[in-house]
């Protein structure tokens, strides 16, 4: 048999090919002038992303505001609100809060002008807030009998904050007489995400004008959470839920709606958290748009993507109701399987095909089992370790054949020392050295 000695030569050929990696990365290392100067492209990049953000119509709420201490301006808006002017405008907010969710309710607008996670956190350890600063806002968009175009969003709502056993019930009541008026009810329950919300016109047949579509208009742009814009915005997408339980989902495109029909829910999805609007009868037809506002990977910029989605309300008799509900939380399956008859799960990214049944019905719930009894990082050793085990009956046969495959593997003898020897292969895959 030869005797494996060192060779000299490769371990020389060795060191020099580090050597020259080691040279070649001294050479092209960047000079602080070249340093400086990426630097200070990031910043121009930070800022141009910024300067974007500014001048975009981040502030989805962008109706004026009335100076309520002037008399004049007060007497202004009234007459271009006709009827609903006998409202007193009075700025302000309403509180809704229970151990999981805090949400404000604007006077002007009726609607939800910020929502917050209590139990999350962002990456920098900033409250999860899903509503801000003006980044989401709905209302509804009728005429009048006197030939005007009315939004809600240029209303002024009288709240009304009441007890319903453990619920907190909040009435919004645009109002043209005592007994006439628009309303906004939200009835929040204890420690859930979810907020009935109905939406109801008494006594206003002869101010609506029922000849003309009603509908009710829902804009969102999706707050960044993540470290990473690009690959938080990778997930976020608008999904929606049809009446036959078909579930669909929106590529971001440009401006052009997508029209839809039987619309059972809309889910405003932002990776990890969730806005959703729903209704007990579906929408018959909607007009949704995701836009995407992520260009390049950026650490000021703050919004993702763009939604919009147009619903019609069914007036009936000059009167409208509507019962909905309003989710702002967690895309997490234990907590959308409280709401097993809404199908809220089904806004979840499982997977495509079997794929996806097996992450919802096997690996999400056992992780979700392993998670409350050790940390997140340990949970997910385990729930490898364990994962491999099971499928250690069907890979010990793949790594078997595997290795049989390498035992008669033949030996390329193509490349021969230089020895007083001659490698010859026999059948059996014994060598022999012949002098």
């Amino acid at each position: 048999m030869e005797e494996k000695k060192l060779d000299v030569k490769s371990i020389i050929g060795f060191v020099l090919i580090f050597g020259i990696l080691i040279f070649m990365f001294y050479q092209n290392k960047p000079t602080p002038e070249e340093l400086e100067a990426q630097k200070a492209k990031q910043e121009q990049i930070d800022a141009a992303a910024a300067q974007e953000q500014s001048t975009e119509d981040i502030v989805v709420d962008d109706t004026p505001s009335v100076d309520l201490n002037d008399s004049t301006a007060v007497a202004g808006y009234k007459n271009q609100i006709g009827a609903f002017g006998f409202t007193t405008p009075k700025e302000g907010t309403t509180v809704l809060e229970n151990d999981v969710l805090y949400l404000e309710i604007s006077n002007k607008g009726g609607h939800v002008v910020e929502a917050k996670m209590k139990n999350f956190v962002t990456y920098d350890s900033v409250p999860v807030y899903l509503v801000k600063d003006g980044n989401s806002a709905y209302s509804i968009d009728f005429s009048t009998s006197d030939n005007r175009v009315l939004n809600t969003k240029d209303l002024y709502f009288e709240p009304s904050l009441t007890k319903s056993g453990e619920n907190q019930v909040l009435s919004m009541k645009a109002k043209t007489s005592n007994n006439q008026f628009l309303e906004y009810r939200y009835e929040m329950k204890p420690n859930e995400y979810l907020v009935d919300f109905t939406v109801r016109i008494q006594g206003l047949d002869r101010v609506l004008n029922s000849s003309k579509p009603v509908t009710f208009d829902w804009k969102m742009k999706g707050i960044r959470h993540s470290k990473s814009i690009e690959y938080e915005n990778r997930y976020t997408r608008l999904t929606y839920h049809h009446e036959d339980g078909k579930l669909s989902k929106l590529s971001a495109g440009g401006d052009d709606d997508e029209t839809e029909e039987d619309i059972k829910w809309i889910s405003y999805r932002q990776h990890f958290f969730s806005s959703i609007l729903g209704a007990d009868e579906p929408f018959q037809s909607g007009e949704l748009k995701s836009q995407d506002l992520v260009k390049e990977e950026s650490r000021t910029f703050g919004f993702t993507k763009n939604y919009g989605s147009v619903l019609p309300l069914e007036v009936k008799g000059g009167e409208i109701t509507k019962n909905m509900y309003l989710y702002y939380g967690p895309t997490d399956l234990e907590v959308l399987s409280q709401y097993e008859d809404l199908d809220l799960v089904d806004s979840i990214p499982f997977g495509w095909g079997i794929f996806g049944w097996i992450n919802r019905y096997v690996f999400t719930p056992f992780y979700s089992l392993l998670s409350t009894y050790f940390p997140y990082g340990i949970a997910i050793i385990i729930m490898t370790i364990l994962v491999r085990l099971a499928m250690s009956p069907v890979t010990y046969k793949s790594y078997l054949s595997q290795a049989k495959m390498k035992v008669l593997k033949p030996v390329n003898c193509g490349i021969e020392r230089k020895v007083q020897g001659q490698c010859h292969e026999k059948a059996t895959g014994n060598h022999e050295i012949v002098w």
